[in-house]
């Protein structure tokens, strides 16, 4: 190791002794809750997959860095917070970021920026091809069980731009340049099933319904006979999505934009709404639902309206819905809908908690694949969350299932057990927090590398949970992409 200069700075601030600050000479790293993280990797083969489905054109005698290597250099860096490839110019250096891309802290450096910027400027557009198979097998293979139902949430995010990004457009909703990701995770798991990069002010909806296609044919393949459920905003009630999930055989709820015909077939129950309001001061929350056919649309679907009267005012929201029991229930499966709220914090985590707004590269296919790189990351995370949980609780004071719950009840149950188990419910920021940030010295001998934490770090009951958990996880292999 090459320390850049020696020196040393004296602190006078304590009155006991003088705190004096220098570098030596040894391996240290920020980042040491990487390791089980690692190992957690290695027993589901999830970096090592993403890496398979890649093409590698580069002559391999000349070849000093692998592309397995690469991307666990940029999925364990967006892990750890560090989101940018000029990061990496500092971190090939990291004995931690060397140990997870398969290096010893004392072989030569990691590939650096301008060689991470070659790297993801060579991806093809084949590969992104293999990478949505690759995130669909890892789902499969996330199930122990075949599922009886799924349910999945459809929602694209804004990723603001700030240079010469091929396919970045001006937005005026946004008002700012910008990509449209979209994303269709899973309910059931938290997982980022599929993920697409559009042009800046593409319409959310472009191309949902071929890839919505291609996702089901792959899934019916293991289970044929699993109930799937589409949810949507109003991006996503347009007459594609609702005719490919009939011809799919899929239940849907997607948001409908409130018009003038829907305005006065629901005038009614608004109206109620402000007179029970009116009357006992509480907010009121009424329902209809009747048969209805907007102009585009070939046939007649049903249609729920709720209606809410309080003190800001009036609110009226739209769904279309094929669910059964819609006709029946018309409120709960409203309140079903309403869920997929769920899903905004899996965007939250890509977007901010994992950095995806980073997607800086100027080719189009580049971004799209950082975008996989993000993904893959966020993946990785949740499964070991997933495997972290604690079991939940039935609070014995609760008179219903917590599944039931709404507003400020549903918020502090919720509030409550990610006290109790907040690696189990916590977003990326507190698994750096509690996990990945930790100090470390590195000792490499001619037996073993050895890896020393401080006793007094706080978290450090954590990082032995995880550590353990990861070491008694079994081995999982993906099947083969269809």
């Amino acid at each position: 190791m090459i320390i850049q200069s020696d020196w040393q700075v004296s602190f006078d601030f304590s009155a006991a002794k003088p705190i004096i600050v220098e570098p030596m000479e040894a391996h240290f790293s920020s980042d040491a809750g990487l390791l089980p993280i690692r190992q957690f990797d290695e027993r589901l083969g999830h970096s090592a997959q993403f890496a398979a489905a890649l093409n590698d054109p580069r002559y391999q005698p000349f070849v000093d860095h692998t592309l397995l290597e690469m991307v666990r250099m940029r999925l364990y860096g967006i892990l750890a917070d560090y989101a940018d490839q000029n990061d990496h110019d500092g971190l090939r250096k990291d004995p931690v970021f060397k140990l997870v891309a398969g290096r010893s802290p004392e072989d030569k450096d990691l590939a650096s920026q301008p060689t991470l910027s070659r790297f993801e400027n060579s991806i093809d557009i084949a590969s992104l091809g293999r990478l949505r198979d690759v995130l669909i097998d890892q789902f499969i293979a996330s199930f122990d069980e075949p599922p009886r139902r799924l349910t999945f949430d459809i929602d694209v995010f804004d990723d603001p731009t700030h240079g010469q990004q091929q396919l970045t457009f001006f937005h005026g909703y946004y008002d700012q340049y910008q990509y449209l990701p979209r994303v269709l995770s899973c309910a059931e798991n938290d997982l980022l099933v599929m993920v697409v990069l559009l042009f800046g002010t593409a319409h959310p909806a472009l191309g949902a319904d071929d890839d919505l296609a291609y996702l089901i044919g792959r899934l019916r393949v293991p289970w044929p006979d699993v109930e799937i459920l589409i949810r949507g905003d109003s991006g996503f009630g347009v007459p594609s999505m609702f005719e490919v999930c009939e011809r799919l055989g899929l239940s849907y709820t997607f948001g409908e934009r409130i018009n003038r015909v829907l305005k006065r077939r629901s005038e009614a129950v608004l109206a109620a709404a402000v007179e029970q309001y009116a009357q006992t001061g509480q907010p009121q929350r009424l329902f209809t639902a009747f048969e209805y056919q907007a102009g585009s649309w070939p046939a007649p679907r049903w249609t729920i309206v709720k209606a809410e009267a309080h003190a800001q005012g009036t609110n009226r929201r739209v769904v279309v819905t094929n669910r059964p029991g819609a006709r029946v229930l018309p409120g709960a499966a409203y309140d079903a809908y309403t869920d997929r709220g769920e899903s905004e914090n899996r965007n939250k985590e890509l977007k901010g908690g994992l950095k995806a707004d980073r997607l800086s590269d100027h080719r189009y296919l580049a971004n799209y694949f950082r975008l996989y790189l993000h993904t893959a990351a966020c993946n990785l995370l949740v499964r070991l969350r997933r495997a972290a949980a604690l079991p939940p609780v039935e609070e014995p004071q609760s008179e219903v299932p917590a599944e039931a719950l709404a507003g400020q009840a549903r918020r502090s149950f919720y509030n409550r057990r990610r006290e109790r188990d907040p690696l189990g419910e916590g977003h990326p920021c507190t698994w750096q927090t509690r996990l990945i940030k930790v100090a470390a010295q590195i000792v490499v001998s001619s037996r073993r590398i050895l890896v020393r934490l401080s006793g007094f770090w706080p978290y450090l009951q954590d990082y032995r949970q995880i550590a353990e958990l990861v070491l008694r996880y079994p081995t999982k292999v993906a099947p083969d992409s269809g």
